[in-house]
């Protein structure tokens, strides 16, 4: 027999997905709190909230996979109710209803108010800006707009976030200040397309003065900056990483592809030469940059000789730091028009060439770092090690710096001067100065 607890009911947010869904889910969590709620992130709770994913395959099994697993925690009197929200939720709401419908409400990604309502909560106004960090607390993202107006034949993600939409200014600046307040050193800059920020609201491209207005927040040391769209890119951006020192001399520019013919075709305005001429750019104004980017392999109609002009320009751009995916095709994008033709397994090979590529290249690069000195954050003590990043590393995705812990005690989120003794692939090993 099932029994139900009494008294005050705890909500557990489960996050799936990127760091815009973490952010998400710490609005969520902050709006529960403000409204006397008990809210925990991915710990025990009698109501579960499942802040899904639906960009590519993986993603979207993953979310379905928690979700069933969950609804069958609630067959077992384990939790109470199950609510689900996000992209998944936001893209196949109908057939997930009919699937899945022991889930007690599905939500979208613009239906916060309404979630709110059916956790017994009212949405808040006065709160824009603040939330629960769930990132430890000397980090945090900031999510300076919403949704993507970029015609990319292979993304569905205006089709689940809408179009672009940029939070104010003075709004973002606000937040920043509620963080730094509350420990924030580092602030992570995250949109679906940070170049195309202000457009919207001051009719030009803002990024640049949006950085002016957050490096002058007391207690913010480094600002970081993920997502930026290669085509129209605002060159005053770089001006500002280069001569603000708050701004980490790092950048992640998503490129997914290098033929032209295959970029004409995911519709990303953009050409070898062009995309070239942007990052000799980066490197002239803003010399020693960190480049981020990401890479799509089989993408319909790829052919070998095409994979091969991207692995040559892999290994002539040397960059510092680089995620590979295979192409999903997804429904009611431009490209689901087109012939998934490129097998699976040719797709993974592909993507598997790239990486032992770019492992060479990272080792490489670090034993360049040997002997030379960086200031480093620290994120957590794992083991024997405490575990930081330099700036030119972003939290999850990068190269982390390990410093002995047999003869020092470090502070999280402490900056310290490290000087590098060795490395590998993707990790630094120092001593403190």
């Amino acid at each position: 027999m099932r029994t139900k607890s009494t008294g005050k009911k705890k909500i557990n947010i489960v996050t799936l997905g990127c760091s815009k869904n973490v952010y998400d889910s710490e609005v969520l969590m902050g709006q529960l709190k403000a409204n006397g709620k008990e809210v925990v992130h991915e710990k025990q709770g009698e109501i579960v909230v499942i802040n899904t994913c639906g960009f590519i395959d993986n993603a979207k099994e993953e979310s379905v996979n928690t979700i069933l697993d969950f609804v069958q925690r609630k067959e077992d009197g384990l939790v109470e109710k199950v609510f689900v929200t996000g992209c998944l939720s936001e893209r196949y709401k109908p057939d997930l209803e009919k699937e899945i419908p022991d889930v007690d409400q599905y939500f979208g990604t613009r239906d916060l108010p309404l979630l709110l309502k059916a956790l017994g909560a009212d949405y808040k106004h006065e709160l824009v800006g603040e939330r629960l960090t769930t990132t430890p607390r000397h980090y945090a993202y900031l999510k300076i707009s919403e949704g993507c107006d970029r015609p990319c034949s292979f993304c569905a993600i205006p089709l689940m976030r809408g179009g672009h939409k940029s939070t104010p200014i003075e709004n973002l600046v606000k937040e920043a200040q509620n963080l730094a307040k509350k420990g924030t050193k580092e602030l992570i800059l995250i949109a679906q397309d940070l170049t195309y920020y202000g457009l919207d609201i001051y009719k030009k491209r803002a990024l640049a003065d949006l950085l002016k207005e957050l490096v002058k927040v007391e207690g913010i040391q480094w600002i970081r900056l993920h997502y930026a769209f290669p085509s129209g890119f605002p060159e005053d951006v770089l001006d500002v990483i280069r001569e603000e020192p708050k701004v980490c001399n790092y950048i992640d520019i998503p490129l997914q592809h290098i033929s032209t013919d295959i970029l004409k075709s995911m519709r990303r305005g953009t050409t070898f030469e062009k995309t070239n001429a942007l990052l000799d750019k980066f490197r002239e104004k803003v010399p020693g940059m960190a480049i981020r980017t990401t890479l799509i392999c089989g993408y319909p109609g790829e052919t070998e000789e095409q994979f091969l002009e991207m692995k040559e320009w892999v290994q002539q751009q040397r960059f510092d730091r680089l995620g590979c995916f295979t192409y999903s095709h997804e429904e009611n994008t431009h490209a689901f028009g087109l012939v998934d033709n490129v097998p699976a397994e040719v797709k993974q090979r592909r993507v598997d060439e790239i990486m032992e590529v770019q492992s060479q290249i990272s080792w490489e690069l670090n034993q360049e770092k040997i002997g030379k000195q960086f200031k480093v954050l620290i994120d957590r003590k794992e083991g024997n090690y405490f575990v930081g990043r330099t700036e030119f590393d972003s939290p999850d995705v990068d190269n982390e710096v390990l410093i002995p812990a047999e003869d020092v005690y470090l502070s999280i989120g402490e900056f310290v001067d490290v000087e590098v003794e060795s490395a590998e692939e993707f990790d630094l090993f120092g001593k403190l100065i």
